[in-house]
C-alpha cells in the first residue's frame, strides 16, 4: 500500500466537502487508500477484481484502433469512477491536481496528455481512450459509461499513466479525466497492484522493511512460513528471520508489535488463537535465536479482523494469512 496521495484544491472547505462526498457515494464502495479523491468528487461506480490481466498503454495510437506500446501486467485491479458536479472546476484543473500529486509522491510518469478538443493520437486523446477501454473494458455497467458518450456541452479530456515500485510489488495508476458537460467532470482511476510471487519464494529484506516501516509504520513479513494450521515455523523461514533480525539490530531504538493474521475460514475463536500463537512464535524465535530484547517485540493476534484482500478466493485467503511488524 502506498502513502495516500492528497489532492488539494484552493478555496474549498475540505471538511465540508468530505462530509458531502461520503453522503453521496453509492452504496458498498471502499475508496482505495492509495489515492485520495479530488475535493467534491463522489464515487458513482466501482469494480474490484482480486486478480485479472490489465494492459497499461504507455504510447500513442499508432494505427487503426491500435497502440504499439503496452505494458501487460496482472494482479488486483481497482477501478473507481468519480463525478464532480458543478461549473466551478474544469477537467484541466482536476487533471493537473492528480498529475502534480502523483509526481510529488514519487511516481514515475509513463505517459500524460490533455486535449481541449480530444483530437489526435496522443495519450489522453479520444482515440487513445477508446483503444485503452477496448483492451480493458468496464464489464460492470453503471455511471462509468458516461466516459464513452458525449454531450452537447462536453469538453476536453486527459489521461495520466504512472507507476511506482513498492516493497510489496509494483503498482500502476491510470487516471482518465473528461469534461462530460459544462457542469460534470468524470474521472476514472484504475489501480493495478501486481500479484505477489508464489508464497515462500519471496523473502522480506532489511531495505524493503525499512521503506515500508518508514512510509506506513508496518511491514508484512514475507518468507515466514508455518506448518499447516499450526504455529510451528518451518525451516525455510530462516532467511526471513535473518533479515528481520538484521533490521532490528540496525535500528535498536525501534519497538514493535508482532501481529498475526488469518483468513476467515473456521471459527473466530480458533483463528484468533492461531494468529496469536503464530505472532508469538515469530517473536520468540527472534528473541531466543537472535538475541532481540524481549521488550522490543510484543506479540498479538487479530485473527481475520484485518484482511488485505477478499476471503472469497484462494489467492485472497493466502494474502490474508500473514505476520506483520507494526511500529509502536
Amino acid at each position: 500500500m502506498l502513502k495516500v496521495i492528497r489532492i488539494l484544491a484552493a478555496a474549498i472547505s475540505l471538511a465540508a466537502v468530505s462530509a458531502i462526498a461520503v453522503a453521496q457515494d453509492i452504496d458498498g464502495v471502499v475508496e482505495h487508500p492509495m489515492i485520495e479523491r479530488y475535493p467534491g468528487q463522489v464515487i458513482a461506480w466501482q469494480h474490484i477484481e482480486n486478480y485479472q490481466p490489465y494492459k497499461v498503454a504507455v504510447g500513442p495510437v499508432t494505427g487503426y484502433r491500435s497502440i504499439g506500446d503496452w505494458i501487460e501486467t496482472e494482479g488486483r485491479v481497482t477501478r473507481t469512477f468519480y463525478k464532480y458536479e458543478g461549473e466551478d472546476r474544469s477537467y484541466s484543473e482536476i487533471y493537473k491536481n492528480y498529475l502534480d500529486a502523483l509526481k510529488a509522491e514519487g511516481f514515475e510518469i509513463l505517459g500524460e496528455g490533455m486535449s481541449a478538443d480530444r483530437k489526435g493520437v496522443a495519450v489522453g486523446s479520444r482515440q487513445w481512450m477508446e483503444v485503452t477501454f477496448r483492451e480493458n473494458p468496464a464489464t460492470k455497467p453503471g455511471a462509468v459509461g458516461t466516459m464513452f458518450s458525449g454531450t452537447s456541452s462536453s469538453g476536453g479530456a486527459g489521461a495520466i499513466v504512472a507507476s511506482k515500485e513498492r516493497a510489496a510489488g509494483k503498482a500502476y495508476v491510470v487516471v482518465y479525466v473528461e469534461q462530460h458537460s459544462k457542469n460534470y467532470v468524470g474521472t476514472l482511476i484504475d489501480i493495478v497492484e501486481e500479484a505477489a510471487a508464489e508464497t515462500g519464494l519471496v523473502v522480506v529484506d532489511a531495505e524493503a522493511m525499512g521503506a515500508d516501516i518508514e512510509e506506513y509504520g508496518r511491514v508484512v513479513l514475507d518468507g515466514i512460513v508455518f506448518e499447516f494450521d499450526k504455529a510451528t515455523l518451518k525451516p525455510e523461514s530462516k532467511a526471513a528471520l535473518d533479515a528481520i533480525a538484521d533490521y532490528l539490530a540496525a535500528h535498536p531504538g525501534k519497538v514493535f508489535y508482532v501481529v498475526g493474521h488469518t483468513d476467515s475460514k473456521g471459527t473466530y475463536a480458533y483463528n484468533s488463537k492461531l494468529s496469536d500463537d503464530r505472532a508469538r512464535a515469530v517473536a520468540d524465535a527472534l528473541k531466543q535465536d537472535y538475541g532481540i530484547a524481549p521488550d522490543r517485540l510484543e506479540p498479538h493476534g487479530v485473527g481475520p479482523l484485518s484482511p488485505v484482500f477478499s476471503n472469497g478466493s484462494d489467492a485472497g485467503r493466502e494474502q490474508n494469512r500473514r505476520v506483520e511488524l507494526v511500529e509502536r
